[in-house]
């Protein structure tokens, strides 16, 4: 397996590719059952949750953070990118048309003319189409 080139676009088939590899180097396509993928995902979650746990509320583009913090975070971002790169491959999804194909649910579900909203004093989503609060 090679390291990151610069030039090489990353799209989820490289990251696919480059997984079974890794595995298969390894010998480890053995205990790559869903079963194992979910709960290793769920793991890498948790360690990603642990960075962000007593930070409070964070800014965008996390000002004050050290360089050593987004690169840990970047790390655990990745870990569970490729679990859950994985994990789609060996259940058969296409991780790529399964998430465009969400995005085109969630507009239907979701439709701009009805997401009219303005914030209140609070903080919370206010629907101006039907009065209800949100988050």
């Amino acid at each position: 397996m090679t390291g990151p080139e610069e030039a090489e676009s990353v799209t989820l088939d490289l990251l696919k590719k480059k997984m079974v590899e890794f595995a298969k180097e390894r010998d480890w396509e053995q205990f790559h059952s869903p079963r194992n993928l979910l709960l290793a995902l769920v793991g890498e979650v948790g360690e990603l949750s642990e960075i962000f746990q007593w930070k409070g509320e964070v800014p965008k583009g996390l000002p004050g953070w050290k360089e050593e913090e987004k690169v840990h975070l970047g790390e655990e971002l990745s870990d569970v990118l490729l679990y859950l790169v994985q994990l789609s491959d060996i259940c058969g999804i296409d991780l790529g048309k399964a998430a465009l194909r969400k995005v085109e649910l969630n507009a239907i579900k979701y439709p701009v003319s009805k997401q009219q909203s303005q914030k209140t004093n609070d903080n919370t989503l206010f629907n101006v189409n039907n009065g209800t609060e949100s988050g």
